[in-house]
């Protein structure tokens, strides 16, 4: 194992962890405008997908770069639905 893919991994499993600690100390009542306001970081992490995806070279490299694009991708569609449900919520009944 390489140092630059044991640096990779190891910041890939930290970001896993922090990611986790900060979304499970979010209380159920905030989440929903926190995801709103977040869709834009989702968005800029789809566009960083599309980039690692440019950069691929091996079949591995295809494969993880596929994941993380529909992953991004699923975030950004599925925060930008939960806000217009949310803001559903806030129109009145005509």
């Amino acid at each position: 194992m390489s140092a630059e893919l044991l640096t990779d991994l190891t910041i890939f499993v930290l970001a896993l962890l922090v990611g986790y600690e900060v979304i499970s100390k979010v209380p159920p009542t905030l989440h929903t405008p926190l995801m709103s306001g977040a869709n834009s970081v989702h968005g800029i992490v789809l566009i960083g997908a599309m980039m690692v995806t440019a950069e691929a070279r091996t079949p591995a490299g295809y494969a993880l770069s596929f994941v993380a694009v529909a992953f991004a991708a699923m975030n950004v569609v599925g925060g930008y639905l939960v806000t217009d449900r949310m803001l559903h919520m806030f129109r009145t009944r005509s």
